[in-house]
């Protein structure tokens, strides 16, 4: 079995195709000059037959499957009983291309999902006692952790175990699971990930799952169970074989016995055969993914595009996809002091916080070039914010829990603003200074250009509904999708959540396409329909697992994806009605004896080319 795969394989590559094509040309050279003694087109047909008959064979014995192949593969045969070599040898020659053509479009990038686990190190920090009852570090092995153990984790380090902190607190980098721009706080009892960033404090966690079992684990399985649930599309061509053969086999025999001319039947076996319709689908494709290339899309697959057209539902990650990813002070808000004084004091504490938020503040006032002042006494609490002392007065920057550890009071209009902003998605650090409110700065990951003109672009292009799956809280998704215009939210995701949603849609018969750009989506993405990545932005994982990559990370290209889908469907349907009305002719010409094997065989060369030629126009067509 291997050996004749081998040797199947062998033979559908291009350098054998070519070689085949070559010896077509030799056998019409010779059909005039008589230069061999016997046909070059032998060497064709043993080269492009053998694949075709090979697979007839194969369908039908293992699939129970009438595919084109198989009636091909009959009238190869029918032409060479009557000895038309020529003839056998051109419909061959004419399919094998069609196959490597469709075999090229279809080929996809199917890296391993199991780069996730190489972000995890290999040893971990075991906390045990000593025989002294003192707590020890022990260096094990990470795939050794058992659950109930106790590991320590430092600041910066990647947590490799699923456990509940039991001794600690600080900020936990999420990004990877959920695709949250923040850290989220954790303390004693909360619990963290495998693969997520331990930011600020040194914690004790207890593992509750193994390696194998852990959340990360999980999605990597999740990602490999999608990619195999998607089964390969069934071609346009082979559908329409099914029926195909029969009736050709059916109009051949009649017609023998009603004109008693075997060639006559061989004839409409010949003209019958699918060669322009063989190459509609994939010479269609194949200008797609060119035009697509040009605009900066990777299009992995003829499947993916032609799925494409189906697609009914958009579903969008939001950080990174529809938003930068990257946080901006969008508000200031003064109680009775100048923006620069109170933008020089928050900016002079938070340059001694590694948080994103301090970071954001220091990077926008640096910007603006206000200059700071040296900070002393700093101090950082975990969750809560910053504080030091600033030309002998004390400076607060932080949130509610930081007022009240230092008393400081506002009035109930503070709370009203405080609560608007976080209704919108946004981060505030609140300024004090010698315990007063001075004002406040917020924060939040900016939309990207064009985001709303994009999701109305892709209701114009046939898109019937719109979802924003995101790892981020509630506030912050209803505000992002309000101000792009789409229309359903499902907020606080872990990725498993997204995979349900999808599989649920799905489910219901409709076809969605996930559009996303971290590794947190990889497991959806290969879920979906159809998955595009935002390719500069993305993770690697992420475009590896989507069918379509976005290279500039416009957002807009994704309605220019769903109109070229549509427009490469309808190409693909009206090259196959090119076919079929040539097939009718050619039928009727052969039935009259107008047409013989060999001229019968030039017509499809004919529809060939208006096929390719109608393909082509896509390649340059304004969608």
């Amino acid at each position: 079995m291997n050996i004749l795969k081998q040797i199947y394989d062998s033979l559908s590559r291009l350098p054998m195709i070519i070689i085949a094509g070559l010896f077509l040309i030799l056998s019409i050279l010779n059909i005039f000059f008589h230069i061999f003694p016997v046909d070059p087109a032998w060497i064709t047909i043993l080269i492009c037959g053998t694949p075709l008959v090979v697979l007839a064979l194969q369908r039908i014995i293992t699939q129970f499957f009438i595919s084109s192949a198989l009636l091909i593969s009959i009238a190869m045969f029918a032409s060479i009983y009557i000895g038309e070599i020529f003839a056998a040898g051109e419909v061959v020659f004419i399919m094998a291309i069609g196959a490597w053509l469709e075999d090229r479009t279809v080929e996809k990038a199917k890296k391993g999902i199991e780069g996730l686990l190489r972000l995890i190190p290999d040893k971990a920090k075991k906390i045990k006692k000593s025989d002294n009852n003192s707590l020890a570090e022990e260096i094990v092995d990470v795939s050794d952790l058992r659950i109930g153990d106790v590991i320590r984790i430092l600041p910066g380090e990647i947590i490799v175990a699923d456990g509940e902190i039991i001794s600690g607190e600080t900020s936990v980098n999420q990004s990877i699971l959920t695709g949250e721009s923040l850290p989220v706080d954790k303390f004693v009892g909360d619990v963290v990930f495998t693969g997520t960033l331990n930011c600020f404090g040194s914690i004790d966690v207890a593992v509750t799952k193994t390696l194998q079992n852990s959340s990360l684990k999980k999605m990597v399985l999740l990602a490999k169970e999608a990619e195999n649930k998607q089964a390969p599309m069934q071609k346009i061509v082979d559908k329409w074989a099914q029926w195909l053969v029969p009736i050709a086999c059916l109009i051949a025999i009649v017609g023998y016995f009603i004109t008693k001319d075997l060639t006559k039947a061989v004839t409409v076996l010949v003209v019958f055969c699918p060669c322009a319709l063989a190459l509609a689908t994939p010479v269609s494709i194949v200008a797609a993914i060119g035009q697509a290339t040009k605009f900066g899309v990777v299009i992995k697959s003829g499947e993916a595009l032609e799925k494409m057209g189906t697609v009914s539902v958009v579903a969008f990650d939001k950080t990174g996809t529809l938003t930068k990813g990257i946080l901006e002070v969008s508000d200031i808000i003064l109680f009775n002091i100048e923006e620069n004084k109170l933008l020089s004091l928050a900016a002079s504490c938070e340059s001694h916080s590694e948080h994103p938020i301090g970071k954001a503040i220091t990077s926008y006032v640096r910007e603006k070039k206000i200059p700071t002042h040296k900070v002393s006494n700093f101090v950082m609490s975990i969750g809560k914010g910053v504080h030091g002392i600033i030309q002998e007065e004390p400076i607060l920057c932080g949130n509610e829990k930081l007022l009240e550890d230092f008393h400081v009071s506002y009035e109930d209009s503070l709370k009203l603003t405080l609560d608007k902003l976080y209704s919108q998605g946004k981060a505030v650090v609140i300024i004090a200074r010698d315990y007063k409110v001075i004002g406040l700065i917020a924060l939040c990951d900016v939309l990207k250009e064009n985001v709303k003109e994009a999701i109305y672009s892709l209701y114009s292009a046939g898109i019937h509904r719109t979802i924003l799956l995101t790892g981020d809280n509630k506030n912050a998704a209803e505000y992002i999708a309000k101000k792009s215009g789409i229309t359903e939210v499902n907020s606080s995701l872990l990725p498993e959540d997204k995979v349900s949603i999808i599989s649920q849609i799905e489910n219901e018969g409709d076809y969605i396409c996930m559009i996303g750009d971290g590794i947190n989506d990889a497991a959806a993405l290969r879920t979906a329909s159809i998955g595009m990545a935002m390719g500069t932005m993305g993770s690697d994982i992420a475009i590896d697992a989507a069918d379509i990559a976005l290279m500039g990370d416009d957002i807009v290209k994704t309605a220019y994806v769903k109109r070229l889908s549509n427009a490469t469907i309808h190409n693909i349907k009206v090259n196959i009605s090119i076919s079929m009305v040539i097939n009718a002719i050619a039928i009727t010409l052969s039935l009259l004896g107008i047409l013989n094997p060999i001229t019968g065989a030039l017509v499809h060369n004919v529809g060939s080319v208006l096929v390719v030629m109608n393909a082509a126009r896509l390649y340059d067509r304004k969608v």
